[in-house]
This record gives structure tokens, C-alpha cells and sequence, in this order.
């Protein structure tokens, strides 16, 4: 990429020449893919914020300026349709030193009820959420500890960052309860919270002798009140485990219309055949949205002390889009006792999803699972594609081809709002040291 990028700042209408995009994000575009990997060589027009032009590459100079990207990959903005921006960035004041899930639900809840103030949720989340920006994403859904009184304070602190964060992320919010606490009164206060804030209504789902009541009336409370749904459902690697089935088969029974959503669903990879294939039958009657997150599932499943671990601990991504399933790759939680790692980057999560998947084997459309994907699960049709007459949010990157973005840590990238760059630097960690090193 040249670096002349400073050339267009003041200019409304310009062009983004020699760009590489992946096909599969291409909007309405006619343009025969120019490598193996799928990528089209095209020249963008671009002019009061938003895409004029898609055209295939010309040595031609044009009247307007230019940025001559020397082939450079081109993504639509990011989408991360799974995260935890509440419990993010305590690891340091609560670290899980065994890594184990039992380990992390507990050192998870003695945080929050030793830390979880207004300020203290307010700051980590606006941390998370600036980390994202400069990384890139557009429009994140964030599930929130929402038993009690912390639903009320999480909503209201999320309904106050989603305001002030409205020109620059698109934000969503879920539920995040055992699905047993829908059961009670306080349970459909909640369902009420998150109608009131025009959220989602989620939950996790486990197996337990009172599931499928459980289920039943989370599905009624969404229809009552016209919710989507959004599950953690089968964090684990039990072939037992088949919460995903009957969420698809209680959706099938109540002819639910709205969006349905579940995350994780590790232990369909561990099951046999026939019970796999049963399962992802459903899924698709259903029309069920699926969110791997391989970071933090391949982090805590399969873990013991002093073991090396045998499995990934994803779910079965192939078979699931090879029946037609939508499938999208999120971050899930950063550096808290869920998962130590991360930065609210989608390239990371694009880049690990592809190693620990082998979505290498080809690349297909595999890329479409951080951005268009989960755009449409999140119902934000504009969002997440590359097309004339869409907004100009894009990322920009030196690497030409696959093996070269994912190589590097693409540090160096250029990130596009509304046809302009924004600044990339990353918020310093030392933000947080009243928070993470309290007196």
C-alpha cells in the first residue's frame, strides 16, 4: 500500500485502486475471482462516504485521487456476534490459575460480587469496546450477567455506552442466566428488562431433569414479548450433552419466526453419526444461527492439570455449513478467567478459527463467518459485504494473500469509517490500573 493515504483525507471523492477482495463478500458484483483463494482484483470508488464503484483493477489513471493498495486485501468491517465485554479484562485482579471451566464460573462470581459497580462494568466495557474500533469491527453483541440486580445495572450501563457509542458501533445485548432462572418471577422481570431495552433473550443451556420445561418458557417469553433468542448451549464435550436438539426441536414446536441463535455447541462434535446428523437436521428446520468460538473453547475444554489435552473443543463447523447452516466466528471472552488472551480483534479470530478448524483446506467463503455471517444473524443487512451504494467501512491490509494475513499480525492496517481513516492506536492497559490493581 502506498503511503499516501494523507492525499485523500480532505477529499470526498476518490478511489481505492489494485485492491484484492474476496469474493464472497462482494455485494451484487459481477467480477470473475483472479486467484485461487477466491480473491477479485478491483478498483473502488468511493466518494461522500460511501461506495460508488466496484470495477475490475485498470492501469487507467482516473481524474479523482488515489491510493494504489499493490494488491492489499480489502475486508468489510468486522462483526463479533459473541463477546463478554462485562466480565472482560479482569484477569490480572482474578487470573483462573487452573484454566478449568468450574474454575472460571467460580472466579468469575467472586469478582462480580467483590467488583462489579457502575464504574467499574462501565470502564472495562468502554475499554472493550475502543479496543474494537481501532481494531476494525462495526457492530458487536455482548452477553451480560443478568441475574438480580446486576441485569438492571448491566442493561443500564450498556444502554448508556450504546448511546454514546451509537456513531461508531452498532451494539446488541443478551441475557446471560441459567435458563432454570426464567422459571421464576424474577425471571420474567428480566425477560421485561430486555424487552424494555430492545435486547435479546438468552441463556445456558444445560442438561438437567427440568430442561425442556425450561425451555418451554423461555420460548414462550420471547414470543410474548417478540424477542429474539441467543443460547449457550453444549460447552462441553459430553456426547451427552444435546441441548442444541432440543432448543431446535422446542423452536420447531412453537413455530418460532424470530431469530434464534446458539453459541458454542462443542459436544456435537464428540457424538456419533446418526445422533449428529439428527441434530443438524433440526438445527436447519429451525433455522438456527450457529457462533463457534474456537479461541476460548480450545482454552477450557479438554483441560486437566498436567494433561495434554486431545481434542479442539470446537463444534462440528463442517457438517453444520455443509447442510446449508449459517455459521460465524466470534471472540467470545478476553483476558478474564474464561480466556486470558485476546484483543477484540476479528482478524485474530478469523486467523485461529482457520487453524484449529483447518478452514485452510480451501479458504472457500470461510471469510464471510466474521462479517456477513453474523451481520444478517444481528439483522444489519448493510452491514458486513463490500457493494455500490454501501457505506465505506473497511479494513485495509498490506497482505495480498491469505498466507500473508495470516502471518503477520497486521499491526499496519487501515481502517475506513464513512470513507474516512480513523485512528488506530490501541487504549493502554494502564486505563484500567485503578480497576485491576486496586489499593
Amino acid at each position: 500500500m502506498t503511503d499516501n493515504c494523507s492525499l485523500i483525507t480532505d477529499n470526498e471523492h476518490f478511489w481505492l485502486k489494485n485492491a484484492h477482495v474476496p469474493a464472497c463478500i462482494l455485494e451484487n458484483i459481477s467480477i470473475k475471482p483472479q486467484t485461487r483463494e477466491k480473491l477479485c482484483h478491483v478498483d473502488l470508488e468511493i466518494n461522500q462516504g460511501k461506495i460508488v464503484s466496484i470495477i475490475s483493477h485498470s492501469s487507467e489513471l482516473t481524474n479523482h485521487p488515489y491510493i494504489d493498495l499493490k494488491k492489499g486485501i480489502i475486508f468489510p468491517c468486522f462483526i463479533d456476534s459473541h463477546t463478554h465485554l462485562d466480565k472482560g479484562h479482569i484477569w490480572e485482579r482474578s487470573p483462573n490459575i487452573s484454566g478449568t471451566f468450574e474454575d472460571a464460573l467460580a472466579t468469575v462470581r467472586n469478582d462480580a460480587q467483590k467488583n462489579w459497580r457502575r464504574e467499574d462494568v462501565y470502564r472495562r466495557m468502554e475499554f472493550g469496546l475502543e479496543c474494537s474500533y481501532a481494531q476494525g469491527t462495526i457492530a458487536i453483541r455482548t452477553h451480560l450477567d443478568s441475574f438480580g440486580e446486576q441485569g438492571k445495572m448491566s442493561f443500564d450501563v450498556f444502554d448508556q455506552l450504546k448511546n454514546r457509542w451509537q456513531e461508531k458501533l452498532n451494539l446488541q445485548a443478551v441475557s446471560l442466566v441459567s435458563l432454570d432462572y426464567l422459571l421464576s418471577r424474577e425471571g420474567e422481570k428480566l425477560a421485561d428488562l430486555v424487552a424494555d431495552y430492545g435486547q435479546i433473550l438468552g441463556g445456558v443451556a444445560y442438561i438437567n431433569p427440568q430442561l425442556d420445561q425450561e425451555l418451554e418458557r423461555v420460548f414462550t417469553l420471547a414470543k410474548e414479548r417478540n424477542l429474539d433468542l441467543d443460547f449457550h448451549a453444549d460447552e462441553t464435550l459430553d456426547p451427552d450433552s444435546i441441548c442444541l436438539k432440543k432448543i431446535a426441536e422446542t423452536a420447531i414446536r412453537h413455530e418460532f419466526e424470530k431469530k434464534i441463535t446458539c453459541g458454542h455447541c462443542c459436544s456435537l462434535s464428540q457424538q456419533d453419526t446418526k445422533l449428529r446428523q439428527e441434530t443438524i437436521k433440526v438445527v436447519k428446520e429451525a433455522k438456527i444461527n450457529i457462533i463457534a468460538l474456537p479461541m476460548c473453547n480450545l482454552y477450557l475444554q479438554d483441560r486437566q492439570a498436567n494433561y495434554t489435552p486431545k481434542m479442539r473443543g470446537v463444534t462440528d463447523v463442517y457438517g453444520l455449513k455443509q447442510e446449508g447452516i449459517p455459521v460465524a466466528f466470534a471472540s467470545d471472552n478476553c483476558r478474564d478467567p474464561f480466556y486470558g488472551f485476546g484483543d477484540h480483534d476479528g482478524l485474530e479470530v478469523l486467523k485461529e478459527s482457520v487453524r484449529i478448524c483447518h478452514l485452510d483446506t480451501p479458504y472457500d467463503d470461510w471469510v464471510s463467518s466474521i462479517n456477513k455471517v453474523p451481520a444478517q444473524l444481528m439483522n444489519l443487512p448493510n452491514l458486513g459485504k463490500i457493494g455500490v451504494g454501501l457505506n465505506a467501512d473497511l479494513i485495509i491490509f498490506k497482505a495480498r494473500y491469505f498466507s500473508e494475513l495470516f502471518s503477520r499480525p497486521q499491526s499496519d492496517r487501515k481502517v475506513m469509517r464513512n470513507g474516512k481513516f480513523i485512528d488506530t492506536t490501541l487504549p493502554d492497559y494502564s486505563k484500567l490500573d485503578d480497576l485491576v490493581f486496586p489499593c
